[in-house]
């Protein structure tokens, strides 16, 4: 059962008129190349339960042997400051 509350990314609301048109379309189909829509679109509105994210899966995305005062004093060391603004 699909939520109606639930909002899905990446998706695409038509108003009737642009179903229509399409309709007007696809009522040109064969029967076998119609039935294939209809499983196509059927399958898109299955919901999966929505799988809790792991944060854990993100340990270990940055891999360095110093600590974090070293590597912030490498940013900052190698941060260039220009004073003065060149006129192009």
């Amino acid at each position: 059962m699909l939520n109606k509350n639930k909002k899905q990314m990446g998706t695409l609301a038509l108003s009737n008129n642009t179903i229509d048109k399409y309709f007007g379309y696809l009522r040109k189909l064969d029967n076998n190349s119609k039935k294939k829509l209809i499983i196509n679109l059927t399958e898109s509105i299955e919901t999966n339960e929505d799988k809790p994210f792991d944060l854990k899966s993100l340990y270990g995305a940055w891999d360095d042997s110093r600590d974090s005062d070293e590597i912030i004093n490498q940013i900052r060391e190698s941060r260039v400051n220009y004073p003065e603004i060149e006129e192009l």
